[in-house]
């Protein structure tokens, strides 16, 4: 793994993160740390690890969002991760705006789905 990079993100809410990934078949982790190299390692929030074995993290910024930590290296490889951070990012907010919904819906069951 080479040096691992942080890019900013509108994602906020970790725990609708990690239903969002629960939700595309990822398994997330709480806590821990994303390891780059010659030990260099990014405390974050939340963890996956995408298929193929390359870790994905997100750590809390200042502002409260959430940043998006891996190796750009490794990940600037994937034919697939642009698709998926898509994914994630529509997933959330579909997932987000349901949550709220159903906060001003008193009784309402509203629920993302496959």
């Amino acid at each position: 793994m080479s040096h691992l990079t942080i890019l900013p993100t509108v994602l906020r809410d970790a725990d609708c993160l990690a239903a969002t990934l629960e939700g595309l078949g990822l398994l997330p982790a709480w806590g821990g740390q994303l390891q780059g190299f010659s030990g260099e390692g990014e405390t974050v929030v939340l963890r996956v690890i995408l298929p193929g074995g390359v870790p994905l993290g997100w750590r809390r910024q200042d502002d409260g969002s959430l940043a998006l930590v891996g190796d750009l290296q490794v990940l600037s490889r994937s034919r697939e991760l642009p698709a998926l951070l898509g994914r994630i990012t529509r997933d959330y907010a579909a997932r987000l705006a349901l949550r709220q919904a159903s906060a001003t819906i008193p009784g309402a069951v509203l629920q993302v789905g496959a």
